[in-house]
């Protein structure tokens, strides 16, 4: 009789759940000792595939720094047909969304389609932002020491394969940052 009682609750339980994914981390800050939450939503009504249009749809690089690889995918929303990112962390406790009719970083596109080399963008290597304000395209010689960047951790490495443009996305103290390419 118990056991019926127990898979009864399980079936109603199970019925009644939110059409709402959430998914959430606990994230100590050392520093000040705080405990951040980040929650990533995304409808039921929403399918997410993984893009059938990109060669290379799959890379695993460390975003984080944890020495456990995050799984990067290029997936696109069935609802909208738009493409982006799918971020599953190594922990497996946070999986983030960029793209998929959501403008990327503050970039002035919401999809990914363009992107023809998709790859890591390795840790330590130095970085920099090759295009200023006028949308020209600067030289080495032309880029200030203090506008290099040396990636801490691993980054996602974009670009179009034929019109020379794309960028690195990486983390930067938890938030995901931008760095033009061409």
């Amino acid at each position: 009789m118990k056991i019926r009682l127990l898979i009864l609750f399980t079936l109603v339980f199970i019925s009644c759940k939110k059409e709402v994914k959430e998914e959430s981390e606990k994230v100590q800050n050392i520093e000040s000792n705080t405990i951040v939450i980040r929650e990533t939503q995304v409808k039921n009504s929403d399918t997410i595939q993984i893009s059938k249009k990109h060669k290379t749809n799959k890379i695993l690089c460390d975003l984080d720094g944890d020495n456990l690889n995050e799984i990067i995918e290029i997936v696109r929303s069935t609802k909208n047909g738009k493409s982006g990112l799918r971020i599953i962390f190594g922990n497996r406790n946070r999986t983030d969304y960029i793209g998929m009719g959501n403008d990327i970083l503050e970039q002035g596109f919401d999809e990914i389609d363009w992107a023809g080399i998709f790859e890591k963008a390795p840790k330590n290597e130095i970085y920099w932002n090759n295009v200023n304000e006028d949308g020209e395209i600067l030289s080495k010689e032309e880029i200030k020491e203090v506008d290099k960047i040396k990636l801490l951790n691993d980054g996602i490495y974009m670009h179009a394969e034929e019109s020379c443009g794309g960028g690195i996305i990486y983390l930067k103290n938890g938030k995901y940052e931008w760095i033009q390419q061409e």
